[in-house]
């Protein structure tokens, strides 16, 4: 596989539905009375398992691009709590989900950056395995905020 074409699959997996419905497909039409539930104990809401992705994304794109940023604590500040929940603050993460996402498919899709090559202050990770670190989390939570609202009644 050629430069160009790694690059192009790596967008397709950050962009569509290839094996699986994405992570807006999944968190899309959902009625705001059923984002904070939990459909039972010990299982996220489909907040939390949103909030987690976009909270993880960002800190996986940021570590790559900013030596100076500082990951959430974790666990703790991985997670939204469902206390907080408004659906403000969804719209919000939705937004900046979609932003930070269409970052990394340009970092995916820079020629000018060798994915291969070990993120300067990267303790060793490279370009490449940041982004399918990315898509890796992503498909797996979202599997999860499908079966959540299948849970609730709440999947098409």
């Amino acid at each position: 596989m050629n430069d160009e074409n790694m690059r192009n699959n790596l967008v397709d997996f950050l962009s569509k539905e290839l094996a699986h419905v994405g992570v807006i497909d999944a968190v899309s039409n959902v009625k705001p009375g059923l984002r904070n539930i939990q459909p039972k104990e010990g299982i996220h809401s489909v907040w939390e398992e949103f909030g987690h992705i976009r909270i993880t994304q960002e800190d996986i794109l940021r570590y790559t691009l900013d030596p100076s940023w500082k990951s959430p604590k974790w666990p703790d500040e991985y997670w939204p709590d469902n206390n907080n929940y408004s659906d403000e603050l969804w719209d919000d993460y939705i937004s900046k989900f979609n932003s930070d996402l269409n970052k990394l498919k340009s970092l995916a899709d820079n020629p000018e950056i060798d994915l291969t090559a070990e993120i300067p202050h990267g303790e060793g990770r490279t370009y490449l395995r940041q982004i399918i670190l990315v898509i890796d989390h992503n498909a797996y939570h979202c599997g999860q905020i499908v079966m959540i609202r299948k849970l609730l009644g709440g999947w098409k």
